[in-house]
């Protein structure tokens, strides 16, 4: 994928259309050329969608960057960017672990943000964003926001690590502001650490990389939408073996004293990865996982997943009606928020495929399926 991404050649697509249920149809565009290194498969690549004014804009977990102008369809290639991302992750860190890639991109106000797990220090790791000015020919990164503290993939606390566990999501917020979700790395305790920027949600100024933690007691965020006319942030995160997550930030809440705080990992709906065996006992005596938030001082989820899902981006697609899509069980879900926040109308779309990536507009959903290395397309019109 490195040596693609060099060569600045083309990303090939394929144009097939497929039915799904509730009388919807996904046109897929699959990525032939480029998309090769994946975060979670080995092949082929994952990746992720925005867009730039009438551009469509894609890039991979590797860092190749493309666009395509207009309308996406089956007659033009995409257009490769160059950039010096691999200044800041490359090489050395994918040979390491699949885990260790770039997660998220943003593209807001003519410039360009992109988060990526970042070796701090030799084998010592936190998410970071970079950003530059947007342009279709050469992007020059630099680092807009970096944690001082880092996870050690050896020596930490419990002597476990895990990068998928890393966030990474990054939203607009207002002219000044982007959101950005960080996650725990699996060091569970710095998710209730007040000092610690992990398994939290930050608002970061885009001129001076200041920043403010907005929530706490995350284990992994991986989607975030503000929802401005109802004045709050929808957050999703995978729960362990259980668990997965909907969380609804309430902005008037956000420069108040207290933070809020949604439990991890003290309650979950989940359990510890094998559940409460033996070998456990010593976890679940420092984080006993209680099925009830509320009980222990937190905020409860709007909704749990049992078994999970692998949840992943959420967006708002009409008056009070969202989308939320998965990983794990490669399905959209369609859901409303009744006048006092709760889901009503939640509904399955089987999409066959894992969703790293959820976008709308003008209508249409647009999805990163990862198995196949493909945009997905749904006109809900």
């Amino acid at each position: 994928e490195l040596v693609k991404k060099e060569s600045g050649s083309d990303i090939e697509i394929n144009k097939t259309t497929i039915n799904l249920s509730n009388n919807l149809s996904i046109q897929k565009f699959q990525l032939l050329t480029g998309f090769y290194s994946g975060i979670h498969n080995e092949y082929p690549g994952s990746g992720y969608i925005d867009f730039h004014k009438e551009n469509i804009i894609i890039m991979s977990s590797r860092g190749l960057l493309a666009f395509k102008q207009g309308l996406i369809d089956d007659t033009e290639d995409f257009k490769q960017i160059s950039t010096n991302v691999n200044d800041f992750i490359g090489l050395e860190q994918y040979d390491k672990n699949k885990w260790f890639s770039l997660k998220d991109i943003l593209i807001f106000n003519d410039k360009i943000f992109v988060s990526f797990t970042e070796e701090i220090e030799n084998d010592c790791w936190n998410t970071s964003i970079v950003s530059a000015n947007m342009d279709y020919e050469n992007i020059k990164f630099t680092k807009l926001f970096s944690a001082q503290d880092c996870i050690h993939s050896i020596n930490n606390i419990d002597g476990q690590f895990n990068a998928h566990q890393s966030g990474g999501r990054i939203i607009s917020f207002d002219n000044d502001h982007i959101l950005f979700s960080t996650g725990d790395y699996r060091s569970r305790h710095l998710a209730q650490d007040k000092q610690s920027l992990n398994g939290k949600v930050l608002k970061i100024n885009i001129s001076t990389g200041n920043y403010e933690i907005i929530s706490m007691g995350h284990r992994n965020p991986q989607g975030l939408y503000f929802d401005k006319n109802n004045n709050i942030i929808l957050e999703t995160e995978h729960g362990p073996q259980g668990g997965d997550e909907i969380n609804i930030i309430e902005v008037s809440k956000i420069n108040q004293d207290e933070l809020q705080n949604y439990g991890w990992a003290i309650s979950s709906a989940g359990e510890h990865y094998q559940g409460r065996v033996e070998k456990n006992e010593k976890i679940y005596e420092k984080y006993p996982l209680h099925n009830s938030h509320s009980e222990y001082g937190f905020i409860e989820p709007i909704k749990s997943f049992v078994p999970s899902i692998g949840i992943s981006e959420i967006v708002k697609i009409g008056s009070n009606r969202y989308v939320v899509s998965s990983l794990k069980d490669k399905s959209i879900y369609f859901f409303e928020l009744d006048g006092q926040n709760k889901i009503i109308n939640f509904e399955k779309v089987e999409v066959s495929e894992r969703i790293r990536d959820l976008k709308f507009k003008d209508n249409h959903l647009y999805l990163f399926m990862e198995d196949s290395a493909s945009i997905g397309i749904i006109n809900l019109g």
